[in-house]
């Protein structure tokens, strides 16, 4: 819903933009005053364009995943002392031209089923998990085909999280959910 909201305003600030431009112009030509209205118009959409992009960037947590269209992925996948299960999603995104996005979710069977969402990426056709101990967890998410598409990752549960493009990584809300967050580079 942000998002939308963003969009639209950055249509009719860059259209008042346009616009303003133009009036400045035409002012100074005709020797008339400035178009204070427009000019404030225009900065208000500015600000408010900047602070959606300062709340996207340092505001996200994992509740913004789209939900509605989830399909379940591989998993679960119990730890050896069963403390811990993952699960993995998929969230399809842009239609028929769009691609899928992956998740992972670990539930802490003995914290009364408190969930945590741990990795975030697109998916490629390669995605497999298992547990290398009791605490520790190896995600594959791999295009064989272009060596460059590798986001696998080992991460250590309650301290490392994954996030493909490094919201999670910036985001204040989440900062003292993990100890070290990873991003692709």
């Amino acid at each position: 819903m942000i998002l939308i909201i963003g969009l639209f305003t950055s249509f009719i600030t860059v259209v008042l933009f346009l616009i303003l431009c133009a009036r400045i112009i035409i002012s100074f030509i005709k020797k008339k005053p400035f178009p204070k209205k427009l000019g404030m118009a225009t900065l208000a959409g500015g600000v408010l364009i900047f602070s959606i992009y300062l709340y996207e960037s340092y505001f996200f947590t994992f509740s913004e995943i789209d939900r509605a269209f989830v399909q379940p992925g591989p998993g679960p996948v119990t730890s050896p002392t069963e403390e811990y299960t993952a699960n993995a999603y998929y969230e399809p995104y842009g239609g028929a031209a769009g691609g899928v996005n992956v998740w992972v979710e670990i539930t802490d069977n003995h914290e009364k089923n408190k969930v945590q969402t741990i990795y975030y990426s697109d998916a490629k056709s390669d995605f497999s998990m298992k547990w290398m101990d009791e605490n520790t967890l190896y995600i594959q998410n791999n295009e064989p085909d272009y060596p460059n598409s590798n986001r696998s990752i080992e991460l250590e549960i309650g301290k490392e999280i994954y996030h493909e493009n490094g919201l999670a990584c910036k985001s204040l809300l989440m900062k003292d959910e993990y100890e070290t967050c990873f991003q692709n580079e």
